[in-house]
């Protein structure tokens, strides 16, 4: 049986918004100073909020998360060959192609999705300068290994933390990771600019040379220190940020109960697991799920089953970074190299999550899924 004909479609996200008429009053400031970007007083008020709200010392904005993906690795000046995760958005990986650096693809950990310490160590060349984990769904990878690792070998860590606004770990915020950690918020994040990222570092040196690097290499209108590139972020862009952030708390309360809906209702369903919720401070950006080989359908006969009723999951991350072709001519990304990571590919779909998805509509989800529609 499929849904009502009336029924509206289900996302597989959807951008919480605050009233429009709350944003008027940013705009009109905007209108009256006639300031739209180049670091004005939105954007110095944003950069302040966030470092109280995530308890850092120290961020740039930038127009979006890849762009601060690219400069990160300018910022710290890595060549050479970088160890990343094949099981991510391609982003993590284009970023280092963007800079002439060569990924090296390590397999990642069957029950976090995150990057297997293991294997990182095995994957280490005299040509290696750095390591580019991802905290996979928001949950945060073993940083105290890394870190170890790291420090071992004399690498860099830079942590594509896309999708870990907010998350802490056992020692506090899990953006104080590595040398640099850098956060998107694009529309389809819990904290979103409609556009948008941002570089998280340790000391105001730092920060100044990523200011620089995302502002064409500018010190002051004469003097070019860099190759930069223009990565700011405009003042309408940190302005919206401002307001979203007055209410994300709630925003991740709603989250938080459409995520123990889910794992309640589809405790019982055979053959369809839910990746470990963690004890650290979540922020439930995705809700995956795997489709094990007891489950009566395949992953896609289950993502087309939803497709059928209009509930649009994603299977992130389908197909995995190495199998585009810019990748797999590479050595690491052999598929005898990362069978994790090929087996979650081909078992995950992440189920719709927002903070306006409502408690009938995750019923509707879950019945589809366990074949009661």
């Amino acid at each position: 049986m499929k849904r009502s004909p009336d029924a509206q479609p289900i996302y597989v996200t959807q951008p919480s918004l605050p009233p429009l008429e709350e944003f008027i009053p940013y705009l009109q400031q905007i209108w009256d100073s006639k300031r739209l970007t180049n670091g004005g007083p939105f954007h110095q008020q944003l950069e302040q909020a966030l470092c109280d709200y995530l308890g850092v010392q120290h961020i740039a904005l930038f127009a979006n998360g890849t762009l601060a993906l690219v400069t990160a690795l300018q910022t710290l000046r890595i060549t050479g060959e970088v160890i990343t995760t094949p099981y991510s958005f391609v982003a993590t990986a284009h970023s280092l192609l963007w800079n002439g650096i060569r990924p090296v693809f390590v397999d990642i950990d069957p029950l976090t999705l995150n990057m297997d310490p293991e294997r990182i160590e095995a994957a280490i060349t005299p040509q290696t300068t750095a390591i580019m984990p991802v905290h996979c769904y928001g949950h945060p990878c073993d940083v105290e290994r890394i870190e170890k690792i790291a420090d071992n070998y004399g690498l860099k860590v830079i942590y594509d933390a896309a999708h870990a606004f907010g998350v802490h770990c056992r020692d506090g915020s899990v953006l104080d990771h590595g040398d640099l950690s850098v956060l998107s918020f694009h529309a389809t994040k819990v904290f979103n600019t409609f556009e948008g990222g941002a570089i998280v570092c340790h000391d105001a040196k730092t920060k100044q040379r990523i200011d620089h690097l995302k502002n064409f290499g500018f010190v002051d209108e004469v003097t070019v220190v860099a190759p930069g590139i223009n990565g700011k972020m405009s003042e309408i862009m940190a302005a919206f940020g401002l307001l979203q952030l007055k209410g994300i708390d709630a925003v991740l309360q709603k989250r938080q109960a459409v995520d123990a809906r889910y794992r309640e209702a589809l405790a019982g369903v055979v053959g369809i697991d839910c990746l470990p919720a963690g004890d650290e401070q979540s922020n439930y950006a995705y809700f995956p799920v795997l489709v094990r080989p007891d489950y009566p359908l395949s992953r896609d006969d289950l993502y087309q089953k939803l497709q059928d009723h209009d509930i649009h999951a994603r299977r992130y991350f389908y197909p995995l970074i190495s199998d585009f072709p810019m990748y797999r001519g590479m050595p690491s990304a052999a598929p005898a190299n990362l069978p994790v990571a090929r087996a979650a590919a081909e078992q995950v779909i992440c189920l719709p999550i927002y903070p306006d998805l409502s408690a009938d509509q995750v019923d509707v989800i879950v019945a589809v899924i366990a074949g009661q529609r």
